[in-house]
C-alpha cells in the first residue's frame, strides 16, 4: 500500500510539472535550474507556483526524514537535561550559521551560483576553524543546502565538536533509499545527528552569468550594472534570480521546517550560502530591503543566535573554544559546556 501511494503522488507531481520544474537535485543538474530561472524571468507568479510545488514536494520528503530523524535520540545531549522545563516555559534553543568554506570557484573569482563546486585546501581549512569555534555549542540536527560545498563544510566542521557524534545525511529520494540507510544500532543512533539537505538554501541562481569571471563580466557589461546584479534586491541577472527571489524560498522553508525544530528545543546548524544566509538573516534580525543588501558573510565563519520566547536574539562569532565566556550566552549553553568538561575530563 505504501509502495502504490508513494508511486500514486509521483505521477501526480509530474503530471503537474512540480518536479520537472522545481526539484534540483546531482541528477537534474544544471538543467532544471534553467528550467526553475525561467520561470523567474518570465512572471513571479510563476515563482510561486513553482515553489509551492517544490515546497509540496519537500514536504513529503522532510515528513518521511522527521520519523527517521527520530531514531537518532537527539535529546540525548547533555543540553536536551531541561527539555521537561523547556516545555514548561517558551523554548530557548541554539542556532548557527555558517557559510560555506572557499569554493574552487571563489578561488578564480568566478560567479558560482546553483553549479556544485567543491571546497579549496582553503575552503577546508575554514570548515574546520568553524567547527572549531562552535565546538563547545550543541547540535540536534543540522540542515545543509544540496551543494556539496554546503554539505563539506558541515561534515567537516562536526569532526571538531567535542561530542564527537557522527552527521549522518539522510536520504528521502525514495523508498529504497530510506531503507537502505537504516541504522540498526540503538547505541549507535544515540550517537548520530540528522543532516537534512534541501535545494531550497542552495545559493541564489546566478543564470548566465554562472561560470563567469567576475572581472571579465564587469568589463562587459560595466561595472554599475553588475553591481546592480549582484547587490540590489529584486534585479535578476539574465535568467537568474534575485536576492528577493532566493529570500522567498529559503525564508518559507526556514520558518515551515526549521523553526518547529527550534521551538521543539532542538539546536540546529545550517550550512548554506552567502545569499541564503542572508535571507535568513534578513528575516532573523528583521532588516529592510536596503539594509540587507550591504550584508556581507565571510567563509566559513559561524554565527549563533539564541531563540527564546520567540525572539532571535544575536550573539554573533564564537571567537575560540578557550574562550569560556563566548558560550555563557545563556544558563543553558553555560550547562552544556560544563557537562561537555565533567564527562571528557573524567
Amino acid at each position: 500500500m505504501a509502495a502504490t501511494a508513494f508511486h500514486q503522488t509521483i505521477g501526480t507531481l509530474q503530471s503537474r510539472g512540480c518536479i520537472r520544474n522545481s526539484a534540483f537535485s546531482q541528477e537534474n543538474g544544471i538543467a532544471s535550474f534553467r528550467s526553475i530561472s525561467k520561470g523567474f524571468k518570465l512572471d513571479i507568479s510563476l515563482l510561486r507556483r513553482d515553489t509551492y510545488c517544490s515546497r509540496k514536494r519537500s514536504f513529503s520528503v522532510i515528513q518521511a526524514s522527521s520519523s527517521q530523524a527520530t531514531v537518532f535520540d537527539p535529546v540525548s545531549s547533555p543540553s536536551n537535561n531541561t527539555t521537561n522545563d523547556s516545555k514548561k516555559k517558551s523554548s530557548e534553543a541554539a542556532l548557527i550559521l555558517i557559510r560555506h568554506g572557499e569554493s574552487m570557484w571563489n578561488e578564480k573569482n568566478l560567479f558560482t551560483g546553483c553549479v556544485d563546486v567543491p571546497l579549496t585546501k582553503k575552503g577546508v581549512e575554514e570548515a574546520i576553524e568553524a567547527g572549531k569555534r562552535i565546538s563547545n555549542i550543541p547540535v540536534d540536527t543540522i540542515y545543509t543546502s544540496a551543494l556539496i560545498r554546503a554539505q563539506m563544510t558541515a561534515m567537516l566542521a562536526m569532526t571538531e565538536h567535542r561530542r564527537k557524534k557522527v552527521p549522518i545525511i539522510l536520504h528521502n529520494e525514495s523508498e529504497q533509499a530510506r531503507a537502505w540507510s537504516q541504522i540498526f544500532s540503538e547505541e549507535t543512533k544515540k550517537q548520530c545527528i540528522p543532516v537534512i539537505t534541501a535545494w531550497q538554501l542552495n545559493e541564489r541562481m546566478y543564470g548566465e552569468l554562472q561560470g563567469l569571471n567576475k572581472q571579465e563580466t564587469a568589463d562587459r557589461y560595466g561595472k554599475e550594472q553588475v553591481h546592480e546584479w549582484r547587490r540590489s534586491y529584486d534585479t535578476p541577472p539574465p535568467d537568474g534570480e534575485s536576492l528577493e527571489m532566493c529570500a522567498e524560498r529559503a525564508v518559507a522553508y526556514f520558518k515551515e521546517y526549521i523553526v518547529p525544530q527550534l521551538l521543539a528545543g532542538k539546536n540546529v546548524m545550517i550550512a548554506a550560502h552567502g545569499n541564503s544566509l542572508r535571507s535568513i538573516i534578513m528575516y532573523l534580525d528583521k532588516l529592510t530591503s536596503q539594509e540587507v543588501i550591504s550584508l556581507e558573510l565571510s567563509t566559513g565563519i559561524p554565527m549563533l543566535y539564541i531563540f527564546k520566547e520567540g525572539n532571535f536574539i544575536r550573539r554573533g562569532s564564537p571567537v575560540a573554544p578557550t574562550e569560556a565566556g563566548v558560550y555563557a550566552y545563556t544558563k543553558r549553553l553555560a550547562q552544556y559546556r560544563q557537562k561537555l568538561d565533567e564527562m571528557f575530563q573524567s
